[in-house]
């Protein structure tokens, strides 16, 4: 234990502990004076390991309040996390200063955290059958919410089934300020292509879904094979989750990179501003219209609908960017009425 918690060891440096401390920060660590510092590295059902090197975890027990059942998912701590502890014990949890989140699956509202206290989001996507725009788009918004950097990675260019495609639909990313790197996660040569979101105290997350080759790039990037990686299906190119669970891990260039599960649903939670669903080349359109409110359906001087006539704009994407806006305003009146119901409860 070290005397002064706002003296962080160069230690905490190394699993990304930030040179100036966010808003709040400060004031939370002087408020608990003769506790430590630590990272949450891996998060499971029966509780967290944590890290303050980026080497060594152990064991930490959450607040009670942590495992009330009405408690919302996304107060607690998950991996990227910066806590408090006395002892062995969670007394605090630190702000986030970015963090990517989703709704969870099912008919009750929930909000379930992917990572905080991340630089950069790695959206892993195959160049075989697992290659999906629109799905592409809806992560694209999810890491922009959270304000993270996005990088769109496309793994298996050795075979390249779908590189054709894939450069027609992602010619539109660079207005988007969105880099895109093609590769082979086996290559080394892989460490050298993200290098630019690799430096030391950076934290990157990867996402993506089940045999996006996530996890054999994190072993080409940790240079060992540390995580186990499986077959995809033949007729669809779905893997098995061969990650089971969130995990934070030093990688040798300094770097942490936090592996996530296969994520097949992607829910907005309602908190994303509209600026999120950011399809430059259709809001540039839309400037255009002759009507301030036009809908883009049938309106007399459309200029998205007479770009879909000439082919300049594909019609999925147009039916996506609709989508998505539609999900937001749906998951925000879903919160407020979760919210409401949530305050006529007791306490448990």
């Amino acid at each position: 234990m070290w005397p002064h918690v706002e003296l962080s060891p160069a230690s905490l440096a190394a699993i990304g502990w930030p040179t100036d401390l966010p808003a709040g920060w400060q004031d939370l660590l002087n408020a608990h004076p003769g506790t430590r510092v630590a990272r949450v590295v891996e998060q499971h059902r029966a509780g967290y390991r944590v890290s303050q090197d980026g080497i060594e975890a152990f064991k930490v027990e959450s607040p009670p309040e942590w495992t009330r059942p009405r408690v919302s998912p996304d107060i607690r701590a998950g991996v990227g996390d910066w806590v408090i502890l006395d002892g062995l014990r969670i007394v605090a949890l630190l702000p986030r200063f970015s963090a990517m989140k989703r709704a969870a699956a099912g008919d009750h509202y929930k909000q379930q955290l992917i990572a905080a206290n991340i630089d950069t989001a790695f959206v892993v996507c195959g160049l075989d059958d697992d290659f999906n725009p629109r799905r592409i788009e809806r992560y694209l918004m999810l890491v922009r919410a959270g304000g993270v950097n996005p990088v769109v990675v496309l793994t298996k260019a050795d075979i390249g089934e779908r590189l054709d495609e894939a450069r027609v639909m992602l010619d539109a990313l660079p207005d988007e300020d969105v880099a895109v790197i093609a590769l082979n996660a086996l290559d080394a040569g892989a460490v050298t292509a993200l290098k630019p979101w690799l430096g030391e105290g950076e934290t990157v997350v990867l996402v993506g879904s089940s045999g996006a080759g996530k996890s054999t790039l994190t072993n080409t990037l940790l240079g060992e094979s540390r995580m186990r990686t499986g077959a995809v299906r033949a007729h669809d190119s779905r893997g098995r989750h061969t990650t089971t669970h969130r995990a934070l891990m030093r990688l040798p260039s300094g770097a942490c990179l936090i592996d996530t599960p296969g994520m097949r649903e992607l829910k907005p939670t309602g908190e994303e501003a509209q600026a999120a669903v950011t399809f430059n080349d259709v809001d540039a359109l839309a400037a255009q219209c002759k009507f301030r409110d036009c809908k883009h359906l049938k309106e007399p001087g459309c200029a998205v609908t007479a770009a879909i006539a000439d082919g300049s704009l594909d019609p999925a994407r147009l039916q996506n960017w609709r989508k998505l806006h539609e999900e937001v305003a749906s998951a925000a009146l879903a919160k407020v009425e979760s919210q409401k119901i949530r305050g006529r409860r007791p306490n448990t």
